[in-house]
């Protein structure tokens, strides 16, 4: 399936939730990653950030479909982040 996450958290938990997301996912621009992730991966990804939130002041969303087919990108300005082809 393809995923956007965004997520809106505390100062001191911000590099901890990229790092989380970026084993799942690919980086976009601050606090917004997106890309393809199985079922399984998406709990996994899922159960880290609700350990890792404070849940009475941290936001996280995750937009999902069940393929990237139907979904639309347009980018005004700078593009951040992207696809890395580094292995």
């Amino acid at each position: 399936m393809f995923v956007i996450i965004v997520y809106d958290v505390g100062e001191k938990r911000v590099a901890k939730a990229l790092k989380t997301c970026r084993k799942y996912l690919n980086w976009v621009q601050n606090s917004v990653l997106e890309g393809e992730i199985s079922d399984v991966n998406l709990k996994k990804l899922r159960a880290e950030m609700e350990k890792l939130i404070d849940s009475e002041v941290d936001s996280v969303i995750l937009y999902t479909w069940r393929t990237q087919k139907y979904s639309d990108r347009e980018i005004i300005g700078l593009e951040k982040g992207g696809i890395s082809n580094m292995i």
